[in-house]
């Protein structure tokens, strides 16, 4: 598919996929005789995790490492009991991060509910904040 469809599809703007190009992070799969982008399920599938990520804090770097991380365990290769639990440890890292950073952001968003509310009362003739 091409870089059209897949902004519709992940919700991304195509200047914000050529960045993740440009940065290594997702390269296309192909390209048209045109020149164009082509991409598969495999780079949507990519752009989504980064798409995830990214309102959480992680870094490109952070974000490239889990992309290859999840690219060794879905290779295929034969990977010995060691590796395997290394990489998955390296997930699990990845996810209790995840999990710390939105809590943060549960709060946050809880004070800024709290905020609106206080400028509602005010707006509110008889109440006070």
């Amino acid at each position: 598919m091409q870089i059209g469809e897949v902004a519709t599809r992940t919700e991304l703007s195509l200047r914000t996929i050529r960045h993740y190009e440009e940065t290594g992070l997702v390269t296309p799969s192909a390209r048209s005789q045109g020149g164009f982008r082509l991409y598969t399920e495999s780079d949507v599938a990519r752009l989504m995790v980064i798409r995830r990520m990214k309102p959480l804090g992680f870094s490109l770097d952070e974000m490239r490492d889990l992309l290859e991380v999840t690219d060794r365990l879905d290779s295929g290769e034969e990977l010995s009991g060691g590796e395997l639990e290394a990489l998955l440890e390296r997930v699990r890292a990845y996810e209790r991060a995840a999990a710390e950073r939105m809590e943060k952001l549960r709060v946050q968003l809880a004070r800024a509910e709290e905020f609106t509310a206080a400028l509602r009362a005010r707006l509110t003739p008889g109440t006070a904040p």
